[in-house]
């Protein structure tokens, strides 16, 4: 339950023993490579050292095809999987077999060559589609649509808007030139389509006239044939692009079978990248090879046998203090404490050299949602599904993390919900009063015991947030304290967290005072202890500063001490507000539930109202429950408690290692 110590590695391997090392390497999963161009140039070896060449960019390309592949998979043949299904296992090495792999990614290819020739051939299906429209309303015109006429006659084919008198534009023509002649073709509710034949020479005036009717030429025009043969051609395309559509779509879905191979092509390729990415870090002569990176101290003496077994020279130091922005942090923690790594994560992971706060963080986190929630119902729910997901998927990584966060605040939901009597709010007691009132027997049971109610002690429960949220600060205060201790900076911690303890402790002293909770205390005694907290609190604020500084500082801490933690320890009401906002709004729903059996007795159909509306509103309210608890249950660690202690800005410890997307690695 800490940051886990790393060393720093160097090493060199004869050049022949490269490739070998990186996979052995990649099975204990245990070290990280760190770049080392800088060093390199700083000692002018540049140019006898060159960074090694990996294969990153085509095993990249390769990967993204896998997973391209895959996609079209499940959009033409979705796989069909079962509920919280768990990933098949492999041995490590099967992931660094090259056998077949290369194939898989060919077959990828050919998966995503059909799909781009269906898009292509729905694009132009589309564009067919749109002339057999196009060509509709000239069906009954059986003259090719690219005619100009004759050397003296001339033919206008397109349509004027449906408002228009057709009559009006024959006429119209008729006027210019008795020779001509407006054909109309067909009609619809929007358009008139014709043609007009008439005198070449009288061309100008016939265009002229026919603005005034809105005419238009048609799309269509200028087309070399006839409708009905260009109309033809187009549905002769269609049906033979559908044809070949089709055969594409069997070719993908014949090859659903393959999608496992894919699936492990993928996990072999992405450990492919993953060696290449640490290959491109490495710098090496014609003979041998260099590497840098860091390892957990408790992974020295494993990689040491590994290393006498290859040909090569390597070290292990201790990070200077100076290197320590540059170390990964590894969290190592307990089966409770695990979970609230996910919180951290979420955060920033916790500075090397510092505190791992998850096994601080852990008990107020859990007691604090259990707090939030307090139903027995709900957190039986919880530890029923973490425990289902658990067993049936066997998660890792931050799926387990968030698995066991859900385990352990169910468990404390349920705990916080027994003492205050709350089992899906009050319906056990709504049930019971109504088959009582039914029956007409006077009810006598007044629900499960509880010690307390947030709804009838709602005062109560906010003093106990308000006094949760004080421990809270103060533990957050103590781990500063002996953080500054250890460190050497003594006068801080006694300047700053030990002058803050004084000021409290001599509030509390004058309040009890006055609240006749210690009345034999002298008053003296009482205003002598807040002053001499005020006093050390003040001193320990200006103590290095100077002049008209001290003045300023002293301002300063007033103001920060009194507002800064009024502020801080209200923000724990939150905790009341929600317990008492979950049982509200169940105890709401559960009355709207009951009421149709109220109103008209129990039967079957108020029975089934009565499941209905209290499985969709205990369904929405433990929905908004679980994310609000959360969110309010972080904000008080990452901005109340972290922002006593926590020194955060560490990187994630991402050590070479097989890591599947779809197989998991044994």
């Amino acid at each position: 339950m800490a940051i886990v110590k790393m060393k720093k590695l160097a090493l060199a391997v004869v050049r022949s023993q490269k490739e070998a090392l990186l996979r052995e390497l990649m099975k204990h999963g245990c070290v990280e490579f760190s770049e080392i161009s800088g060093a390199v140039e700083e000692s002018g070896l540049s140019g006898i050292v060159k960074n090694e060449d990996s294969e990153l960019l085509k095993y990249k390309q390769a990967y993204s095809s896998l997973l391209q592949g895959l996609a079209l998979l499940d959009r033409y043949v979705p796989e069909k999987t079962g509920l919280l299904s768990a990933k098949p296992e492999l041995e490590t090495s099967a992931f660094l077999d090259d056998t077949g792999m290369w194939g898989a990614v060919q077959f990828a290819e050919s998966i995503i060559e059909d799909d781009d020739r269906i898009r292509k051939l729905s694009a132009e299906e589309s564009r067919q589609k749109g002339i057999v429209e196009t060509l509709k309303p000239w069906i009954p015109l059986n003259v090719s649509l690219d005619t100009q006429g004759t050397e003296y006659a001339a033919v206008m084919i397109g349509t004027i808007p449906a408002r228009f008198s057709l009559a009006d534009a024959a006429r119209a023509v008729e006027d210019i030139t008795d020779e001509a002649q407006l054909y109309t073709v067909s009609d619809d509710k929007t358009l008139h389509y014709i043609m007009i034949i008439f005198l070449r020479d009288k061309l100008p005036e016939v265009q002229e006239a026919m603005k005034a009717f809105g005419y238009s030429p048609a799309a269509a025009a200028g087309m070399p044939g006839s409708s009905r043969e260009l109309s033809g051609k187009a549905e002769a395309a269609l049906r033979e692009m559908a044809a070949e559509k089709e055969r594409c779509r069997a070719r993908i879905e014949s090859e659903a079978v393959r999608r496992d191979e894919l699936k492990f092509a993928a996990d072999r390729i992405s450990a492919r990248i993953s060696m290449a990415e640490a290959e491109s870090k490495l710098y090496g002569t014609e003979s041998s090879v260099y590497m840098q990176g860091w390892i957990p101290a408790e992974k020295e003496k494993e990689l040491e046998s590994l290393f006498r077994s290859f040909d090569c020279a390597y070290e292990t130091t201790d990070p200077e203090e100076d290197e320590y922005p540059a170390v990964p942090v590894s969290l190592k923690n307990n089966r409770i404490t695990d979970g609230l790594n996910m919180v951290t994560n979420m955060y920033s992971l916790p500075a090397y050299g510092s505190v791992d706060p998850n096994p601080l963080m852990a008990p107020f986190f859990i007691l604090f949602f259990g707090l939030m929630m307090a139903d027995m119902g709900y957190g039986i729910l919880m530890v029923i599904a973490a425990l289902i997901a658990m067993a049936k998927m066997k998660p890792e990584g931050g799926t387990l993390s968030f698995c066991r966060l859900l385990l352990w605040g169910g468990i404390a939901t349920f705990a916080m919900g027994a003492l205050t009597g709350g089992f899906f709010s009050d319906a056990p007691k709504q049930l019971y009063d109504l088959i009582c009132e039914s029956k007409g027997i006077e009810p006598v049971w007044q629900g499960f015991p509880k010690l307390f109610s947030p709804t009838e002690n709602s005062i109560a429960v906010l003093i106990g947030a308000l006094v949760l949220g004080w421990m809270h600060l103060n533990a957050g205060m103590v781990i500063s304290f002996v953080q500054k201790w250890k460190a050497g900076n003594k006068a801080g911690a006694i300047w700053e967290e030990g002058a803050l303890w004084c000021l409290l402790l001599g509030a509390a002293v004058f309040l009890l005072k006055k609240l006749n909770v210690l009345p034999w205390i002298p008053n003296a005694v009482a205003v002598g202890a807040l002053i001499a907290g005020i006093a050390v609190l003040l001193f320990g604020a200006g103590r290095d500063a100077k002049g008209f500084g001290k003045v300023t500082a002293a301002f300063g801490c007033i103001y920060n001490t009194a507002t800064g933690w009024f502020g801080d320890i209200l923000s724990y009401s939150r905790i009341m507000a929600l317990m008492l906002a979950g049982g509200v709004i169940g105890q709401v729903f559960n009355t709207v539930a009951i009421m149709p059996a109220k109103s008209s007795g129990i039967n079957a159909v108020t029975i089934i109202a009565f499941v209905i509306i209290f499985l969709l509103g205990h369904a929405m309210n433990f929905g908004l429950n679980l994310l609000g608890c959360f969110v309010h249950d972080l904000r008080l660690q990452c901005l109340e408690f972290f922002g006593k202690f926590y020194q955060d800005g560490g990187k994630a410890f991402k050590p070479l290692k097989v890591n599947g997307k779809y197989i998991k690695a044994k």
